[in-house]
């Protein structure tokens, strides 16, 4: 006559090293579901004096994160990224503010901004005359 407990635990140590194998393969197969419910949102900006991004060293760089909240290197994060949402995400729709004077003084800044907004690729470059006719466009996006 055969022991039941026996059996029973050969069959249970059976069914563990059976199915085991195959559980642990579940249980670590990556998660489908996107890891945020916000689109990723995350730039560089650089800083260079010249005429062009291909010629001139960049000089300062700050990283600007919007998704889920504004957080990076920028000085002012929070208003950059309300800046940028108001413009959907387009620098080239943030524009002079009325009211700034700035010296004729030909001393080009070069701005280079790379990275993603809200999912899309960002690539932008842009010179300005110096200095100050690169802070007098929008409030804080390119005060850096």
């Amino acid at each position: 006559m055969r022991n039941p407990a026996r059996w029973a635990a050969t069959l249970g140590l059976t069914a563990t090293a059976v199915c085991g194998p195959l559980i642990g393969t579940a249980q670590a197969a990556p998660a489908t579901t996107p890891a945020s419910l916000y689109a990723p949102s995350a730039l560089v900006f650089t800083i260079g004096h010249g005429e062009s991004a291909a010629g001139v060293t960049p000089e300062r760089a700050v990283t600007l994160s919007c998704a889920p909240t504004p957080s990076g290197t920028h000085p002012d994060a929070v208003g950059a990224c309300l800046e940028l949402r108001g413009a959907n995400g387009n620098l080239e729709a943030i524009e002079s503010r009325t009211g700034v004077w700035c010296t004729r003084q030909y001393d080009p800044v070069v701005v280079r901004v790379s990275g993603v907004w809200q999912g899309e690729y960002v690539d932008y470059e842009r010179t300005f005359g110096n200095e100050c006719v690169k802070n007098s466009y929008g409030t804080s996006v390119f005060a850096f």
